[in-house]
């Protein structure tokens, strides 16, 4: 029985090398819809919850996530009365929870926090201020590590983790397919996508005809118009900043339509937008030609959830541009409230 286990977790490591995925970001296209979900219901960032569960397993490979479904090392305590294991940790032979499935551990995990009483500061603090939490954690005593909150603002800055606190979770699928271009040559999950796609698109369907008022008649034909007849009323606009040409995508779609609708190719689109991947969401604000350098403002206060991509696009500034202004890192994001400059360099200091 042993030989047998030992080559199916040799298969599985091939498996997972052909794909081409770490074993963090394996972790990350599997569990972050639970994450999503868990901060709709308790108000705990996503990024954070990744970020331990990353942590705590080891991408998913520590013996409490294998044998337990444990992926955030939750102890038996007092009230604990489902299934048990033992495992050194702090200590020999601890009294670890076993869950039937990830999504226990998951919502066990949120409950932990959301109802003890060490953690009830932490839900005053904004949702998307992934720091402030990290901190707030270390500091309530979920762990004795003293490099505890930067460990976990690593993990989330390295995986770009902040993305999933400004989704829901009928997007996750479309989130995970921009944070990794490549999944889309995976037929399984694309399969979902699609799933997902037809689960929150309005359906186009046939009434008997009755006498309505002619208010009504339009609520109805706007809430059966189809995703391609909303694309037909794209308007290019001319923005504030430099005169650049931009649309707002009125429904979900793809570069390919827009390129196809403009002329121009899906490149071009990708550049001009700092777009890693080809989707874009309702309301989106899409450039069809390249930024500016510099803004008519000197700086912009941000605001909660907001990323540095969002602000590029709303203020039509590109992104590298307000990267080194900023003395930022690629990938690093303003806490709400951070004053970016926008045409001279932030001081030093």
């Amino acid at each position: 029985m042993r030989h047998y286990v030992f080559l199916f977790l040799f298969l599985f490591a091939l498996s997972a090398q052909g794909q081409g995925w770490k074993t963090d970001e394996q972790y990350i296209q599997k569990f972050a819809q639970f994450a999503v979900e868990e901060m709709e219901k308790y108000q705990i960032p996503a990024s954070i919850t990744l970020a331990q569960g990353l942590l705590e397993t080891g991408g998913g490979q520590s013996r409490l996530a294998i044998e337990g479904n444990n992926h955030f090392g939750i102890k038996c305590k007092e009230e604990w009365t489902g299934k048990t294991m033992s495992h050194t940790d702090d200590a020999p032979n601890e009294c670890f929870r076993v869950y039937n499935d990830p999504r226990e551990s998951y919502e066990d995990h949120s409950k932990f926090l959301r109802f003890r009483k060490y953690y009830q500061d932490l839900f005053k603090l904004d949702p998307t201020d992934y720091k402030a939490w990290a901190h707030g954690l270390k500091k309530a005593g979920y762990a004795t590590n003293p490099r505890y909150a930067y460990i976990l603002i690593d993990r989330i800055e390295k995986h770009r983790l902040y993305e999933f606190d400004r989704t829901d979770s009928n997007k996750v699928l479309f989130t995970l397919l921009k944070m990794y271009p490549a999944l889309s040559s995976d037929q399984v999950f694309m399969a979902k996508v699609d799933q997902n796609r037809q689960k929150t698109e309005p359906v186009t369907v046939s009434v008997p005809y009755q006498q309505v008022s002619y208010a009504k008649q339009m609520e109805n034909v706007d809430r059966i118009k189809s995703r391609e007849e909303l694309l037909t009323t794209i308007l290019i606009k001319s923005h504030p900043n430099g005169g650049k040409k931009y649309i707002i995508v009125p429904a979900d779609t793809d570069l390919d339509f827009i390129a196809t609708k403009f002329g121009v190719s899906v490149r071009l689109l990708k550049k001009w937008n700092d777009l890693d991947n080809t989707s874009v969401s309702k309301n989106d604000l899409v450039f069809l030609e390249s930024k500016s350098s510099s803004a008519k403002a000197n700086t912009y206060k941000t605001r909660a959830g907001e990323s540095m991509h969002d602000i590029s696009q709303k203020l039509g500034i590109k992104l590298s541009t307000l990267y080194s202004k900023n003395r930022m890192r690629q990938g690093e994001q303003p806490t709400p409230g951070q004053v970016l400059y926008l045409q001279q360099k932030r001081p030093r200091g």
